[in-house]
């Protein structure tokens, strides 16, 4: 692997399928599995083994049709979960097994009742038993994002000893800002023993919006894995967005970060993930929103007429959409209306557009947004129809 590439660590169905009332049945998460596959993902988490018989299931059955993709496993540091997790991937051609522990003092004191010391014992042994049926093994350290950078070190450095091959970070809160997260990684890398041996990898919650900043700023500070999820999918508010981290990557090319990702594939990713999950996708959402490529404004759709560019930091076809959308509303100005016009068969002068145009207003004063139909029945009503069909 290049020191410049970034692994795609694909979470979607695992922390993903964790949102509320969006279970997926195991021929679901084959599919989904398979695009993922296609996409370019590096890692597909595929769910957490020991958790039920049908995650079970699933995880054996993406093991078996995943070509190209490692295929991961999720346990907590229990001998069970880690044996569960095992027979669950044997199929899999290139199997990785994903186990942890907190290390915040809110999880040690609280969720664990125990020591730093322990902590650090069981995290040893988890990795070392991983290890025992994988040569690729992963370790968390849930919480990872409120835990002492000091204390962080030592734990990491013994996940590192037991074999350890990548080193999960996780901002399992949401809590980190960007400069903080970035600092944190960079900590880690300059200060863990053996860090050469392991790749450091983003896990981040969005529940402050942060998850997009906060893997951008630990990949420029050394990480070389982001876990995210499509659409950004996940517990409570949503984990890091594959498409978002993706094409940060892309549009900034002075990073010298890239990914194996095909772009043009994201928008057609976004929504199996959302029609097999019955998620909406929030319209404004980033990269595949149904807005993310659409202009209502005046000022806005003139200067995309005039070159895409003047507007648009993305070409949609890059990321799998077939074009921009210039929508018609009461905001829209005449260079707008004459190119939606012209798409439905009309060439306007100026004279007739300033005619038409202000038969539109009137139109669009009663209207959300002017479909083409519209468009149609307010030029056959405008004063200068005639004129027009006799062109």
């Amino acid at each position: 692997m290049s020191n410049n590439n970034i692994q795609i660590f694909d979470t979607t169905l695992r922390d993903g399928e964790q949102v509320p009332g969006c279970k997926l049945n195991t021929d679901q998460k084959v599919v989904i599995a398979e695009q993922l596959d296609a996409l370019g993902v590096d890692v597909i988490e595929a769910g957490f083994p020991v958790s039920s018989p049908g995650d079970f299931k699933s995880v054996e059955a993406i093991s078996k049709i995943v070509k190209n993709a490692t295929v991961c496993g999720l346990t907590r540091s229990v001998e069970n979960d880690i044996k569960v997790a095992a027979e669950a991937l044997k199929y899999a051609v290139k199997p990785r097994i994903h186990t942890g522990i907190g290390t915040s003092e809110s999880h040690i004191v609280h969720k664990f009742k125990t020591t730093q010391e322990d902590i650090l014992e069981r995290a040893y042994a988890a990795v070392k038993y991983a290890k025992s049926f994988v040569e690729d093994v992963e370790f968390y350290a849930e919480d990872a994002g409120r835990t002492d950078n000091e204390y962080l070190a030592r734990v990491c450095e013994a996940a590192i000893k037991a074999g350890a091959t990548v080193l999960n970070i996780p901002d399992t809160t949401g809590y980190c800002l960007p400069s903080e997260y970035g600092a944190k990684i960079k900590y880690l890398k300059e200060n863990v023993k053996g860090i050469e041996k392991a790749i450091l990898s983003c896990h981040c919650h969005n529940d402050l919006g942060l998850a997009t900043a906060n893997s951008i700023e630990g990949v420029i500070n050394g990480a070389r894995q982001i876990e995210c999820t499509i659409n950004g999918i996940g517990e409570r508010a949503g984990n890091t967005a594959l498409e978002e981290v993706v094409m940060v990557l892309k549009q900034h090319p002075y990073l010298k970060l890239d990914t194996n990702i095909n772009t043009s594939m994201l928008y057609g990713m976004s929504q199996l993930v959302s029609d097999s999950m019955g998620i909406y996708t929030q319209p404004n959402k980033a990269i595949v929103g149904a807005n993310a490529f659409a202009h209502s404004s005046g000022i806005h759709q003139d200067g995309v007429i005039k070159n895409r560019e003047t507007y648009e930091i993305i070409d949609p076809k890059d990321v799998g959409v077939t074009e921009s959308a210039i929508v018609l509303t009461a905001r829209s100005g005449r260079a707008a209306l004459a190119y939606r016009a012209k798409n439905v068969g009309y060439e306007l002068t100026k004279l007739q557009l300033d005619d038409v145009y202000a038969n539109f207003l009137s139109f669009a004063d009663k209207k959300k947004e002017i479909n083409d139909n519209d468009i149609h029945q307010i030029i056959e009503t405008s004063n200068v129809y005639q004129q027009i069909i006799s062109a």
